[in-house]
């Protein structure tokens, strides 16, 4: 095999955070004398940063941080935790053990995201090592869900539709167990293992001890369904299928949603196709991107530092040519697909074995109980009936999955009872929408979004049906800042916070997900919000051929270029 160039990995010195993961002896820093200092709910600085790598980000309520301020208060300090779990499956005893935690040692609510998994919000540092113990009592554990490092692999939503995608599934699995970080320290600190006597004799085959530049995600498709958005991965697989027998896949890399207001050497990227590998040949072509990207990312700047800008900075050619040079084959050329949507189907479907599986639509991603929707509480007494399993999509709703025949009618009673939607009584524009979590525990947050979209819709409903548009499906996506939580800027329809209640709207995504969309108007209100869109909209009902997605319709009509390329995202 070839021996791997070493280039400079950055421009000048570098960031902060490189400090902190080489000083943090394979994640450990003082986080077990931070979480034992009871004058604070907060953690170290740089512990604060070592926490993401053990799936968890220190918040605070922005809510109230001005009124703590004035009563000379520290910030009301709490944790996010997120949740490995590939492929997006948990069995019912999991989602029971998440619905407790949440409402012990949370806020009394679960965040299903859109790398589907959980997510805690509330948790006090107090109660930190409890909640973990609770998690992994299910088998269930938050290594490496944040941080630079590769995060949660995703996987369509329904992999028992068909031997194939359970295969897919399964090698969704086998990807995040081998790029799991290999450090001791999550144990230790967390599950009271026994502590490591001589840490320097630990290794990080994979990662070294500075891990990589930046985060980095991998998600696998099966076409025609693309709900994963396997372009904005820094690592797409997609599925080759003939005569239903998985052949291998095709690979994308340098996909990546992420950008910074007013610096135009930032900007999102969709993924670009560069070859066909076989089904065992995944895991080995994953690791060695990763370690491409190990290797040649930038460290010096961080806004720069995805894998997306590594292979804009060096090109294409350059990557095919390192990634040959580290395997010990060739990628094949790739193969034809096709992509028909990047949303979900809702309501009951049969799969194979006689299983049946049912979508089930959840506003942005919160399961919450409120005074006139029980939505916890009807998931939980689906838990404690069924014997098949959940599945976060990729578009924050869950599919109950694998049910027997024999529990699909006690399963659709309790869905009856506690009014639980299949998204048939709600709008297309709103089944179709997502939101980033944002105010108030987001501190990267700008503007509202999982709190504001939704009256939002409202509006835009009584628009789309006046034009006649109520059942056309359109997506929309809205985050609080520029960091690409929700996939705005893949959305025939983006918003990206700037201000609070100020938002950038995008216009021209694809519905498959294949090209970005383009800034459309700028710092606008809802009032001018609703006005741009409701003329828009009743443009494309008059003028739209048939067939003909919204996001294609404003390109072609020319309220907005294409953009095939993050390259032209500023054009």
């Amino acid at each position: 095999m070839a021996q791997n160039k070493v280039v400079p990995t950055q421009d000048g010195p570098p960031s902060d955070n490189e400090r902190i993961k080489r000083e943090s002896n394979f994640l450990r820093g003082t986080l077990e004398e931070s979480l034992q200092d009871s004058i604070t709910a907060a953690v170290s600085s740089d512990d604060a940063q070592l926490t993401k790598f053990h799936g968890s980000y220190l918040q605070d309520d922005r809510d109230i941080r001005n009124e703590r301020r004035q009563q000379k208060l520290e910030p009301a300090y709490s944790f996010m935790v997120r949740v490995r779990l590939p492929g997006g499956v948990a069995t019912p005893q999991q989602w029971l053990k998440m619905d407790e935690v949440a409402q012990t040692y949370g806020n009394d609510s679960l965040r299903l995201t859109t790398r589907q998994t959980f997510q805690l919000h509330g948790i006090l540092k107090w109660n930190m090592k409890k909640n973990m113990q609770a998690l992994d009592e299910v088998m269930l554990d938050t290594i490496a869900a944040c941080g630079d490092v590769n995060r949660n692999v995703m996987c369509n939503a329904n992999p028992h539709q068909s031997e194939v995608h359970q295969d897919v599934y399964n090698l969704a699995g086998q990807i995040s167990e081998h790029l799991l970080p290999k450090t001791k320290a999550y144990h230790e600190i967390w599950l009271n293992e026994e502590k490591v006597i001589d840490s320097s004799t630990e290794e990080e085959p994979i990662y070294g001890d500075v891990y990589l530049p930046r985060k980095f995600k991998i998600g696998l498709a099966v076409p025609p369904s693309n709900d994963i958005d396997v372009f904005s991965q820094d690592i797409g697989f997609i599925a080759i299928v003939e005569s239903g027998e998985l052949q291998g896949f095709n690979v994308s890399v340098g996909g990546g949603l992420g950008m910074t207001h007013g610096e135009e050497d930032t900007y999102p990227q969709v993924g670009r196709v560069i070859g066909f590998c076989k089904p065992a040949q995944v895991i080995d072509v994953a690791e060695k991107l990763l370690t491409i990207q190990r290797d040649y990312g930038n460290r010096s700047n961080r806004k720069n530092a995805r894998f997306k800008y590594t292979i804009d900075r060096y090109g294409l050619e350059w990557l095919k040519e390192e990634l040959d040079a580290r395997l010990d084959f060739s990628l094949e050329e790739a193969r034809p697909y096709h992509f028909e949507s990047n949303t979900d189907s809702y309501g009951w479907v049969k799969g194979i074995n006689n299983r049946w599986h049912v979508t089930l639509f959840i506003e942005n991603g919160r399961v919450k109980d409120t005074e006139d929707y029980k939505l916890m509480t009807g998931l939980r007494e689906i838990a404690r009936v069924h014997t098949g399993d959940f599945r976060i999509t990729p578009n924050q709703n869950v599919m109950i999955s694998n049910v027997t025949p024999q529990k699909k009618r006690q399963i659709n009673e309790l869905i009856e009872k506690y009014g639980l939607s299949d998204g048939k009584r709600d709008s297309a524009l709103r089944r179709n929408a997502m939101a980033c979590v944002a105010f108030p525990t987001c501190g990267l947050a700008m503007a509202e979004s999982e709190r504001y979209l939704p009256s939002l819709i409202d509006k835009l409903e009584d628009i789309v049906e006046e034009a006649g548009l109520k059942e056309e499906e359109i997506t929309i996506r809205m985050t609080g800042c520029p960091n690409g939580c929700a996939r705005s800027t893949l959305a025939e329809i983006g918003f990206i916070g700037k201000a609070p209640g100020k938002y950038n709207l995008y216009l021209g995504g694809s519905f498959t997900g294949k090209r970005l969309n383009k800034l459309y108007k700028e710092n606008i209100g809802e009032k001018e919000i609703l006005e741009t869109l409701r003329s828009l909209l009743f443009d494309y009902a008059k003028g739209r051929n048939d067939g003909e997605r919204f996001g294609d319709y404003v390109i072609r009509a020319g309220y907005v270029q294409e953009v095939t390329s993050g390259l032209n995202f500023h054009d």
